[in-house]
């Protein structure tokens, strides 16, 4: 006999997958906190700390196919909306205490992503020690563009990685500037958290964040993955 429900569940979150009519189903969005050297002092942190994570819910994503541009809408409550580019693994085979050395065993793919935070929010909640789910967490606040499978996305954690808004470069780097490595990172996370196929990682963001406004248009790249491009409406 079916199950009943009270009201229709929602949908299953899924990422186009570039080159291919099958979508990626995502579990849960990982992010790492201040994961680029001088992203952490811009935020007034030094050294190599262990590494933090936070969530985002699955419904923060605003899904962008490639050569498109997204709309994300100004969240409410804030007067300081960031930009965070990041590249985002995406995890193809689940798993628990993975090491390091069998961690790309596990990666299905890679996607641009941006960690958008209501920078205001998230500064409040730090000085009364509170979580960060209200700067972190909202609606529409995770912008990403296709995976691409990881035999097709080159040297994607060596990769060039760029932010422009309105033409102009606020964010550029490289991905081997992570401050944990993406194959470290799946270990620290796994530790805590039994990886599931669909997990969606954002690495981190490198040093530049600062506020955008309505109206502004976004282009995120990270070299070998196609462009994400969001318009804040």
């Amino acid at each position: 006999m079916a199950s009943e429900f009270v009201f229709a569940p929602p949908a299953t979150v899924s990422v186009p997958v570039a080159g291919q009519p099958a979508r990626f189903p995502v579990h849960r969005i990982y992010c790492v906190g201040r994961n680029y050297e001088d992203h952490a002092k811009e935020m007034g942190f030094t050294g190599r700390e262990p590494p933090f994570f936070f969530m985002k819910p699955t419904d923060a994503l605003v899904v962008v196919d490639e050569g498109q541009t997204g709309t994300m809408a100004y969240p409410s409550l804030t007067k300081n909306l960031h930009h965070e580019i990041e590249l985002v693994v995406a995890i193809g085979t689940g798993g628990k205490n993975i090491l390091a050395a069998d961690a790309h065993k596990h990666i299905y793919g890679y996607a641009v992503g941006l960690d958008m935070t209501r920078r205001d929010l998230q500064g409040e909640m730090k000085k009364q020690g509170r979580p960060w789910d209200i700067g972190k967490g909202f609606e529409q606040s995770a912008p990403i563009g296709p995976i691409v499978p990881v035999a097709a996305a080159g040297d994607a954690e060596n990769a060039e990685i760029s932010l422009q808004v309105n033409g102009v470069d606020r964010q550029r780097s490289t991905v081997s500037k992570l401050i944990w490595n993406v194959a470290e990172t799946i270990e620290h996370l796994s530790a805590a958290w039994e990886l599931q196929p669909g997990d969606l990682i954002y690495s981190g963001t490198p040093e530049g964040v600062a506020a955008v406004v309505s109206g502004d248009t976004l282009v995120g790249k990270v070299a070998g993955l196609p462009t994400l491009t969001v318009k804040i409406a």
